[in-house]
C-alpha cells in the first residue's frame, strides 16, 4: 500500500453499537417487544456499556427503540400506523423514480441485483433471508438513483430501512419472493425500453403487494404488532 493512500479510520465504538444493533432489530433478531439488556448487548457485542447506552439512546430517535423506566430498553412494535405511513411514502416516491429512471438504465447492472433477489427467500435459512432483502434495498434504491435525484434516492433508502422489518415479518408467513423477483424481471424490460408509464405502474403495483402481505401477516392473532 502507498505511503500517500489514506487510511480510513476505524468506526468509532458507539458507531459499530449502532449499526449492530439497528441490524439487529431490523432483521427481527432483537423482536418487537424484547426487552433490551445494556449489559447483556454490552457482552454480546464485545463493546462497554457506555457505547452500548449512547448507541441505544440514538436507536430511540430513529424510534427503533424506548427507554421505559425499571425495564430498561425495549425494542418498539410495529404498528399499523407504522406500515401505512411507510408505505404510503414508498408509494408516492418510487413509482415517481422509476418513471424518472426510464431510459437511463444499466440493465446489466440491475439485472445483476435481479439475480441475487432471484435466489429467493428461505425461512428456515436467515442468513439467505438478509441477503434476499439487502438485494432486494440494493435494487430499489438503484432504480432510485437511476431517477437523478439524490435526494430522492436518500428518501427511499431511509424508508427501505424502515420496511425491512415489515418485510421480515409479513415474509416469515407468506413467502412472496418469486414474485419479487417475477416483478423486478419486468421492472428492468420496461425501464430498459424507456416505457415511463409501464415502469411506475410495475413499481406501484410491488410495493402495494408487499404492503398487503404485511398488513395480512401482521394482523394475524399472534403477531407482534400494536393498532
Amino acid at each position: 500500500m502507498s505511503l500517500l493512500t489514506p487510511v480510513e479510520p476505524p468506526a468509532s465504538l458507539t458507531d459499530q453499537a449502532v449499526a449492530a444493533l439497528r441490524r439487529d432489530i431490523l432483521t427481527t433478531r432483537l423482536a418487537p417487544g424484547e426487552t433490551l439488556s445494556e449489559a447483556a448487548a454490552a457482552q454480546r457485542l464485545s463493546l462497554g456499556k457506555a457505547p452500548i447506552r449512547a448507541a441505544l439512546a440514538r436507536l430511540a430517535e430513529e424510534g427503533l427503540v424506548q427507554a421505559v423506566p425499571r425495564r430498561g430498553w425495549v425494542v418498539s412494535l410495529v404498528t399499523i400506523r407504522d406500515i401505512h405511513e411507510v408505505f404510503d411514502l414508498r408509494l408516492l416516491l418510487e413509482p415517481e423514480a422509476a418513471r424518472r429512471a426510464a431510459g437511463r438504465v444499466c440493465a446489466e447492472a440491475l439485472r445483476r441485483l435481479d439475480a441475487v433477489c432471484a435466489a429467493g427467500y428461505r425461512p428456515e435459512d436467515e442468513e439467505s433471508a438478509l441477503a434476499f432483502l439487502d438485494a432486494n434495498k440494493a435494487f430499489h434504491v438503484a432504480v432510485a438513483e437511476l431517477s437523478g435525484n439524490a435526494r430522492l434516492a436518500r428518501q427511499v433508502d431511509r424508508l427501505l430501512d424502515e420496511s425491512t422489518r415489515m418485510l421480515v415479518l409479513g415474509l416469515r408467513r407468506r413467502d412472496r419472493s418469486g414474485e419479487m423477483a417475477h416483478e423486478h424481471h419486468a421492472l428492468i424490460e420496461a425501464l430498459a425500453l424507456g416505457r415511463a408509464a409501464e415502469a411506475g405502474r410495475i413499481m406501484h403495483e410491488q410495493v402495494a403487494a408487499s404492503r398487503e402481505m404485511v398488513l395480512a401477516a401482521l394482523t394475524a392473532p399472534d403477531a407482534a404488532i400494536a393498532v
